[in-house]
């Protein structure tokens, strides 16, 4: 009783090493919420504050001049339709292949399942280009469309060995039992496996999520249409234009019709999404990233 005593006290003792790794854990924590509040704060100044002020945390006179030039501009708006038409076609089209591949690979039974898996690595270290790529969706007529960027980045193959890996977890006795009773692989994945395997399912479709999300280079190679211009290369126009107008402004001047509190805005906007969505997947995403990672 006394050395559970003597333990317990031992690690309710609060040592010298536990300040140093406070200290560097709220130097990192501050690494990442300056420079977002940072930004925050900047989409609600005027541009002379802005310009006048390199670290600001509290805007002295916060204004909505930035998200009104914003909205009213139009092409965010456009930028949010063609980049929410691209998550809701590409993740489910991304999950369906990564799923059934990562399952198929999972099972050891699988012919030929060691070759495929070299030709997988391989393409980890070797691609063919952005050339091939393009002429491969002109050729199917894809080119200008959206579905030539989904198809561009059908499977992740880091995320596709994260969930074999998970799927290599569960036991077999339950998928031979599935088999003894008649069912087939597609009602075995999506009745067993799937309902097992929650964690890794949201850690990749967060992964997608956000890839789809933040997707600019694709759509900027294969999108020619501005109707269809995604929220990204929105972002990257403004900031091209705001350059522009921070080398006009002169000294007194409060605002102007687009300025770079309008990048800042756009940033801000851009991220929320992500940033809303994220706190209800997390607890999924840091177990999958724990057990898609350590096993098989």
């Amino acid at each position: 009783m006394t050395g559970n005593k003597a333990n317990s006290y031992n690690r309710n003792r609060i040592e010298p090493v536990d300040f140093i790794l406070l200290i560097v854990m709220v130097i990192f924590a501050s690494l990442i919420v300056v420079p977002l509040w940072h930004v925050i704060a900047m989409s609600f100044a005027t541009q002379k504050e802005y310009l006048d002020t390199p670290l600001l945390l509290i805007p002295r006179a916060p204004t909505l001049s930035a998200y009104t030039a914003l909205f009213n501009d139009g092409r965010i708006w456009i930028g949010y339709r063609s980049t929410l038409t691209l998550v809701g076609m590409g993740v489910p089209v991304n999950m369906l292949l990564t799923t059934t591949f990562a399952y198929a690979l999972s099972r050891g039974s699988f012919p030929g399942r060691k070759g495929l898996m070299f030709l997988i690595v391989f393409t980890m270290l070797f691609q063919g280009g952005i050339i091939p790529l393009y002429l491969t969706m002109r050729d199917y007529g894809l080119l200008d469309s959206m579905w030539s960027v989904v198809f561009a980045a059908g499977v992740n193959t880091f995320y596709m060995i994260l969930m074999m890996n998970y799927f290599s977890g569960i036991p077999i006795s339950l998928i031979e039992s599935a088999r003894l009773e008649g069912a087939g692989e597609w009602r075995i994945l999506f009745q067993i496996v799937l309902p097992l395997s929650l964690p890794i399912i949201a850690t990749v479709g967060l992964y997608y999520l956000s890839d789809r999300w933040n997707e600019w280079y694709n759509p900027m190679i294969f999108i020619n249409s501005s109707k269809k211009t995604v929220l990204q290369l929105v972002l990257r126009n403004i900031v091209n234009e705001t350059k522009q107008a921070d080398d006009f402004v002169y000294e007194g001047m409060k605002e102007l019709p687009f300025t770079s509190g309008v990048k800042m805005a756009a940033v801000v906007m851009t991220m929320l999404p992500v940033m809303c969505a994220y706190p209800f997947l997390q607890r999924y995403f840091l177990k999958g990233m724990r057990v898609g990672a350590v096993k098989g």
